[in-house]
């Protein structure tokens, strides 16, 4: 079994600014990679990194080449100059993907990845095998309202700061993407054609109606809820894991 390996494709990209950014917008991604295979993408969280993963790397590099991202602005993965949103960050993806040379890959994200996973599925279907969507949300209505009020408080103060503060500034950008992403409609889903898993924990943070209306709308979507909150990738990894493993196989 190969070693996980972190990596950094900057020598794949040309005409770099200081910030990271290629021209165009795209920018130079950290990742870990192990296993061989089909590729499997991974998209961590909010405020996250690919290390959020530590507990699918080594099952899921059994039988695929598995490849976690941090996320444009997240660990080790450079800001750049570009808009810090889901849809950016799901251009990004394509740009990694188009970099590293993988024509098809299943892609599995959690929280925001899921968002990112989700819209990245609906504009390039023929990029996606089969997909994993664990605790997405269409938009900010999909977030109990005890989680969502704390968050859309935090931004509106982030925000009044933003101009005087770097670090207010990057705290507005990361809870903005909470407050005003990923907003997908849910007839827009249709446009999703790869198999689909839609995954959340039995007390999550995500609504359970929301998370079955987007089951509902993607079609012939499996749905699977099980024990834990939001974070059941990490907390209890081996029934997601199982679960994940059984969809993909």
């Amino acid at each position: 079994m190969p070693s996980t390996v972190i990596s950094d494709c900057s020598l794949l990209y040309r005409n770099l600014s200081p910030s990271g950014e290629m021209e165009g917008g795209y920018i130079t991604h950290h990742y870990i990679e192990q296993g061989n295979g089909f590729p499997l993408i991974l998209l961590h969280g909010n405020g996250e990194d690919g290390t959020y993963f530590e507990h699918q790397m080594k099952p899921f590099s059994q039988y695929y080449r598995v490849i976690a991202i941090d996320t444009r602005g997240h660990g080790q993965t450079p800001r750049g100059e570009a808009p810090f949103t889901i849809r950016q960050f799901a251009d990004d993806l394509l740009a990694f993907m188009n970099q590293h040379a993988i024509d098809k890959a299943h892609i599995l994200g959690f929280s925001d990845g899921g968002n990112i996973a989700m819209l990245f599925a609906m504009t390039h279907p023929e990029r996606v095998g089969k997909l994993i969507l664990n605790g997405a949300n269409l938009d900010a209505t999909g977030v109990k309202r005890k989680i969502q009020i704390p968050i859309e408080i935090g931004y509106r103060i982030a925000r009044l700061f933003a101009k005087r503060s770097p670090k207010a500034r990057l705290n507005a950008e990361m809870l903005g993407l909470m407050v005003n992403d990923p907003n997908v409609k849910p007839a827009e889903l249709a446009q999703i054609q790869s198999p689909t898993l839609v995954l959340a924990g039995d007390d999550d943070m995500i609504k359970d109606e929301h998370t079955r209306l987007i089951a509902r709308s993607i079609p012939h979507a499996e749905l699977s809820i099980i024990p834990g909150t939001h974070f059941i990738a990490n907390k209890n990894p081996d029934a997601f894991n199982e679960i994940v493993l059984r969809f993909l196989h």
